[in-house]
């Protein structure tokens, strides 16, 4: 055979790839595209999680785990409108449904209670608790139990006197705080409910 021939037939030859070839290479391209079809998936199923977690996160944080059952009740020394102030309030605080223990140890408090009017804030004010409903013996507010906050405002730099726009807020060191907003009327009884 001639050199010349072999390579004109070679230049001829149009014949391809093998069926096997072929299926190596399709083979090839489909684990590639599995691993980052696999990648993306793993990528946002983490994000998905991560987000989910961020948002049950902010919702406990912004429900408050107490509520105030019942009214306000506020005593007054002197009685009247000259001279007349408010030195303790009272109220009964229930844990809201689902919600979670609240330590309300008062030997080493973790809650803190602040008390806010026009001309003052006063941080960490004094309060003290009684048990009424179902105490398992600890400090824990638990669902099914009340307790009774007495809050003094004996030390107040200005005494709550008549007329006056407040509000105590108890901040637990986890969830949102609990805000009791009142106005004392014009006249003082000995005691009252802050409606």
């Amino acid at each position: 055979m001639n050199s010349n021939n072999f390579w004109k037939k070679l230049g001829r030859d149009e014949s391809g790839i093998t069926a096997l070839e072929t299926a190596i290479i399709l083979i090839a391209f489909i684990v590639v595209a599995s691993v980052f079809a696999f990648t993306i998936l793993s990528a946002g199923t983490f994000s998905t999680e991560r987000g989910k977690e961020a948002v049950y996160s902010g919702l406990g944080e912004v429900q408050s785990s107490m509520e105030v059952k019942g009214s306000l009740i506020a005593t007054a020394a002197v009685s009247g409108t000259t001279g007349a102030e408010i030195d303790t309030l009272v109220f009964t605080l229930g844990n809201v449904v689902g919600g979670e223990p609240l330590d309300l140890n008062t030997t080493t408090p973790v809650m803190v209670v602040n008390y806010v009017d026009a001309s003052q804030f006063e941080n960490d004010v004094a309060w003290t608790t009684n048990w009424i409903v179902t105490n398992d013996g600890d400090e824990l507010l638990d669902k099914g139990e009340l307790v009774e906050i007495t809050v003094d405002l004996s030390g107040l730099t200005n005494a709550l006197s008549i007329n006056t726009q407040f509000s105590v807020e108890m901040k637990p060191p986890k969830g949102a705080a609990l805000s009791i907003q009142r106005t004392t009327p014009p006249y003082f009884d000995s005691v009252m409910d802050l409606k």
